[in-house]
């Protein structure tokens, strides 16, 4: 099957997580494609494919005779979608012959333009595929799937020699549980990339430091006719809190190398009111200056309104995976040497989130992560190209046989 015809199934399945699931996964729609691609993979002849009760799809292409002592080489991408987006009921459409320069999404009377998105003048010529305009597209990462599993059935078919290669497909990424019950001895590599980047030939090696805060406000709530110099609203002890951040460091106002506060989601009533934000940088004691700032505010409110009117608490997310991934050279070595042999132009990048693979390196795979050839995931305006989705397949194909001369330490 071709990778183009894989992703137009995949992504017309929904696999949307939830974020306010207590379930893993947080959503059974996930189970749908997960049999599905567990199905492929034993008919292209891999072994120990399984789908596990936490939706988990693992599978293994056994090393060629005599390859045996390669080290094993995984591939990951993940089965669901941006929950916060609509993604039931795609219905992918496609542009052939692009022109370059304005993209309309469907017929919905969305459009980008290149002037807005540079990167479209890149793929004048090429033949897109976007969404109808009243849901994403699932490029993110039902491209990558598509992609690892073309690689392999082009791997088997080619006959040449390979070591192990460790498939695995998980839940809930997009929510931040992606890795939390992934099975590594079943999985079984040294090495592994996640293919869930944005364009095609990007190795990214860098991602922030992240952290979760939790604010909480504690107001006194009394008969409105009678408030005055009794009533302290929760809500406006939150607005307060919000307002003293500084203004110019959130993701709309942010790009590069500059770190943010991102305030994720609020709710609260007069007497508990409560803020959630994602703090983001790639430099660890700004991270941490991030932390102080925000404990003096809490502390500033408590002096204002009496102890105990707002208090954090701080959990970490997943850490900048650069500093271990740069004791494994040879990852980003073998990824260059397969885009090349690909024709692709590859380019290493540090990535303005986080990847599985930052979670899975610090628990000891190390695991970069690699363009699946889309872009503007997480909106209506995502879009991927049939040229991207070939090329990354071919480079992941390639990729499989650079590690032929490494060998199991």
């Amino acid at each position: 099957m071709k990778v183009v015809q894989r992703f137009l199934e995949y992504v017309k399945i929904d696999t949307a997580s939830n974020r306010e699931s207590h379930q893993n996964p947080s959503s059974l729609c996930q189970f749908d494609l997960a049999h599905q691609l567990a199905f492929e993979l034993k008919k292209l002849g891999m072994e120990s494919v399984v789908v596990n009760n936490h939706c988990f799809v693992y599978g293994k292409l056994p090393a060629t005779k005599g390859m045996e002592q390669v080290v094993k080489l995984g591939l990951i991408a993940h089965l669901d979608t941006y929950p916060d987006v609509p993604g039931k009921n795609v219905k992918p459409c496609i542009v052939e012959n692009f022109a370059g320069n304005v993209l309309e999404i469907g017929k919905s009377g969305l459009k980008i333009s290149a002037s807005e998105e540079p990167h479209l003048l890149q793929l004048k010529g090429q033949t897109v595929i976007t969404a109808g305009g009243d849901t994403i597209l699932g490029a993110d990462d039902k491209a990558g799937i598509a992609e690892i599993i073309t690689a392999i059935e082009n791997v088997i078919r080619s006959k040449k020699p390979h070591g192990q290669i460790s498939v695995s497909f998980i839940p809930d990424e997009e929510i931040g549980k992606g890795t939390d019950f992934f099975d590594f001895k079943t999985f079984d590599a040294e090495y592994a990339y996640t293919v869930d980047g944005f364009g095609v030939g990007e190795i990214a090696l860098e991602t922030f430091n992240a952290r979760q805060a939790i604010v909480k406000f504690t107001g006194i709530n009394v008969h409105t006719g009678y408030a005055k110099d009794r009533m302290v609203n929760a809500q406006l002890l939150a607005l307060e809190f919000a307002n003293a951040l500084p203004s110019k460091e959130i993701p709309a106002k942010t790009a590069e190398r500059e770190g943010f506060y991102h305030l994720l989601k609020s709710h609260g009533n007069v007497e508990k009111a409560e803020l959630v934000y994602n703090l983001r940088d790639y430099d660890m004691a700004s991270l941490e200056r991030r932390q102080a700032w925000m404990r003096k505010q809490v502390e500033k409110l408590n002096k204002k309104y009496g102890k105990g009117s707002a208090s954090i608490e701080f959990s970490e997310e997943y850490r900048n995976m650069k500093d271990t991934l740069n004791k494994y050279p040879e990852l980003k070595e073998k990824a260059i040497i397969a885009c090349d042999k690909a024709g692709i132009k590859p380019y290493v990048k540090s990535i303005r989130g986080g990847t599985d693979g930052a979670r899975l390196t610090f628990k000891g795979l190390p695991c970069p992560n690699l363009g699946a050839g889309g872009w503007n995931y997480h909106s209506l305006y995502e879009h991927i190209t049939v040229e991207a989705l070939k090329q990354t397949s071919k480079m992941l194909e390639e990729l499989i046989f650079q590690f032929n001369d490494i060998t199991k330490k």
